[in-house]
């Protein structure tokens, strides 16, 4: 079976703990996932100065945490630190936006992303375009409010996130919705049963990404 490093790029065990179950979900009976939490930086990564904060303090955490395990997952949608990271070690890096992003647009499907970061915008817009992806893409829609007002209230975050699924479906015709953001997975999970098939949760994706021996990913 898989043992899989879990790196949580902001400093939010509660956060890390979250995910942790989601991508357990995921996992084949007997594989193991932990948890590794970032020692600084943001605890909810907002813009593009914490994403390089996170991307070295990924890189540190998976450059001294990562033996013994089959693959990392870096977790957060940014993939702060993956590139570098996948140039140290030689076992898979895979950051869960990639994951999503390309699960989204498997079978050449019109794929939508649905967060409540604003900040973080342009650099879903230029992952999306980096793994040539745009053809498929019919765009970004971000939760109105603030993602920490959002993460402080469960209930008003699956909701407004619900709007934001139904507004890429229904006004942008989008077939699948990816939840932007690694700390959404517990809402992710919950809209993955209203919307079905429609809804890509990142941190799963992620981890059936190393399951399937990673073949659409560079090592």
């Amino acid at each position: 079976m898989v043992d899989i490093l879990l790196i949580n790029p902001n400093t939010s065990i509660r956060t890390t703990e979250t995910m942790l179950v989601a991508a357990r979900a995921a996992s084949l009976p007997g594989s193991t996932i932990r948890g590794a939490t970032a020692a600084r930086g943001a605890g909810m990564i907002l813009d593009e100065a914490a994403l390089a904060v996170a991307a070295e303090e990924v890189f540190r955490v998976g450059r001294d945490e990562s033996a013994g395990y089959d693959a990392v997952i870096v977790s957060a949608f940014g993939d702060p630190g993956v590139v570098r990271l996948r140039a140290l070690l030689s076992i898979p890096v895979i950051g869960i936006g990639e994951a999503g992003l390309r699960e989204a647009a498997a079978g050449s499907r019109r794929f939508g992303i649905a967060t409540t970061t604003p900040g973080l915008v342009a650099r879903m817009q230029a992952s999306v375009h980096a793994l040539g992806l745009d053809a498929g893409f019919t765009g970004l829609r971000v939760c109105a409010g603030s993602p920490t007002a959002h993460a402080a209230d469960p209930a008003g975050q699956y909701a407004a996130l619900a709007r934001a699924v139904e507004d890429c479906m229904v006004h942008d015709g989008a077939e699948r919705v990816v939840i932007g953001g690694g700390p959404l997975s517990a809402s992710a999970a919950r809209l993955r049963h209203r919307f079905a098939a429609a809804i890509v949760e990142p941190v799963p994706a992620a981890v059936r990404a190393v399951v399937r021996g990673l073949a659409a990913f560079p090592r």
